[in-house]
């Protein structure tokens, strides 16, 4: 996917927009705080799920597993109550039975994953606005507030749910190091 897609992995700490095409995406909806035991299993699987894929289709293809992305409702003070669509792009090769087989071949081999309710679907583009967050997860309000004031100065509003893009991982990089890419779909007022 980055190769295919290098404008949605490359965002930089100012604000810009770029128009993001439809993709599909292995997803997987729920609710409640992103730390949590329930989430950290939907996100396993969900990986399982995707390198499930890779492996089989590893003799006609081969790619690296593209980065998480989640798509957020709901407010940091107020975690308990947060809904999420966490999702892996796919190559377009995927189709809705290579992802039920794999689905099938991680529930009978990874009993802590959670699977249920994976699905391949497709992930709406269009014209978005997008910052590189480096640091903790915590400190993203501030990089948010600049990117809201960016799509205002350009006369634009927001038109969809808070995306990120994590392109590195929790527990092997440090926190003041993390980054990840915050994107709203934005529209003209």
């Amino acid at each position: 996917m980055k190769k295919t897609y290098p404008a949605l992995y490359a965002a930089k700490a100012t604000p810009s927009l770029l128009d993001v095409p439809e993709r599909t995406c292995l997803m997987v909806d729920g609710s409640g705080d992103p730390s949590g035991d329930h989430y950290r299993a939907v996100v396993e699987g969900l990986y399982g799920v995707a390198y499930a894929i890779r492996a089989e289709l590893k003799p006609v293809l081969t790619y690296s597993v593209a980065p998480l992305e989640g798509l957020w409702e709901g407010t940091p003070d107020d975690r308990a109550a947060m809904r999420w669509t966490m999702c892996i792009p796919q190559p377009a090769r995927v189709t809705s039975e290579t992802a039920a087989r794999a689905v099938h071949a991680v529930r009978g081999k990874k009993p802590g994953a959670n699977v249920d309710g994976i699905r391949l679907a497709p992930l709406a583009g269009g014209e978005a606005a997008q910052i590189l967050h480096t640091g903790p997860y915590d400190e993203e309000p501030a990089t948010v507030e600049t990117l809201l004031k960016f799509v205002a100065d350009q006369g634009l509003t927001v038109a969809g749910r808070h995306h990120e893009i994590y392109l590195s991982v929790p527990g092997r990089t440090a926190p003041e190091k993390m980054r990840t890419i915050i994107r709203y779909p934005v529209a003209s007022r």
